[in-house]
């Protein structure tokens, strides 16, 4: 096992997410449209700023206060200014506004319903909201609505795959592969990665119907095009496109027991040809350590009795026959597993 140390540069949006008050308050700012009239106006009055954001001079001095003990922001003689800092995260703004609204649509779960989360996870199932944005039910008939709501949570998950795809990338070598099947693939966007990074490559993303009509969209206009593939999966489970010689589950099997779980690596091994190989990208589980979990992390946190050790996918892909199994830790905003393994 190896660990990865360095963590990569994007994590700094969490930097400005570690409590719920100073994450909504960025939040208001973004929607207020302060942030960018800050960005057109370096060195902005109040009163301008006021005028622009709609908001009276009260409501100004408490936003604006609450986004100094942020660091978001700094006021020199009247005068305001994004901090340096918070300038840099910018750059990952798609990132930001995805978990700033991912966290504020499931915070309400968890400050309503966190007891019911720890003491009965079925009936926290049932009513949590977080479950109904994530409506799989809802990924196979075309209608106005249920695209609507897949497109929703893909958002979200677009917006972690981007980043959380390079440090796969950085610490995989891919350059090997040549067909590649990204199972539960989304919208394409690891795979475009993949895809960018290798240019030999060509990708075969297996998912849901609208998920795999929306993920055609997602990446229609990029050079890589056409070299990923959508395949739509139905309500019965079925085999893998095979003739592959990588089989890629990134932040996928943690949705299904272990029984299921056992099937999808099951169908992986026979749908590779042999020498080829598994590669399973996954969050680990989630522990507490020196500081307190911060709000970032809720939507995450929800989640945690899903999250596996590696332990759980090495003895089960040993036991189907798969060798040279090798894993190692990628230290992201929580502990991700690369597992690796040979046909």
């Amino acid at each position: 096992m190896l660990t990865a140390a360095a963590r990569p540069a994007y994590l700094c949006v969490d930097r400005f997410m570690r409590d719920a008050v100073g994450a909504r308050a960025l939040h208001s700012a973004l929607e207020l449209g302060l942030i960018d009239h800050c960005l057109r106006h370096p060195s902005s009055d109040l009163r301008s700023a006021a005028v622009a954001c709609g908001l009276d001079a009260r409501a100004l001095q408490l936003l604006l206060g609450m986004l100094q003990a942020n660091g978001v922001i700094e006021l020199r003689e009247g005068q305001i200014a994004l901090a340096a800092a918070f300038v840099e995260v910018l750059g990952f703004r798609d990132l930001l506004e995805a978990k700033l609204d991912f966290a504020a649509l499931v915070a309400p779960d968890f400050l309503q319903m966190f007891s019911t989360l720890l003491t009965d996870p079925g009936r926290f199932f049932e009513q949590a909201r977080v479950f109904d944005l994530f409506s799989y039910d809802r990924c196979f008939e075309a209608t106005p609505d249920n695209l609507a709501a897949t497109r929703r949570w893909m958002r979200f998950t677009t917006a972690l795959t981007r980043y959380e795809a390079l440090a796969c990338i950085e610490h995989h070598d891919f350059s090997a592969c040549r067909r590649l099947l990204d199972v539960g693939g989304n919208s394409g966007e690891f795979a475009l990665r993949l895809c960018r990074a290798h240019p030999e490559l060509r990708a075969t993303v297996l998912d849901l119907p609208l998920v795999c009509q929306i993920g055609r969209t997602h990446v229609a206009a990029e050079a890589e095009a056409p070299r990923i593939e959508f395949v739509s999966a139905g309500e019965t489970p079925t085999e893998f496109p095979s003739g592959v010689d990588t089989v890629c589950f990134k932040s996928m099997l943690h949705d299904w027991p272990d029984a299921e779980m056992r099937q999808f690596l099951e169908r992986a091994w026979r749908a590779l040809d042999r020498g080829g190989r598994v590669v399973i990208f996954e969050r680990g589980r989630i522990e507490v350590g020196v500081g307190q979990i911060p709000y970032a992390l809720v939507p995450i946190m929800l989640f945690f009795r899903s999250y596996r050790s590696p332990r759980d996918y090495v003895g089960l892909l040993e036991q189907i026959g798969f060798r040279d199994i090798a894993w190692r830790t990628v230290e992201l905003e929580v502990p991700f597993m690369l597992v690796t393994a040979v046909k």
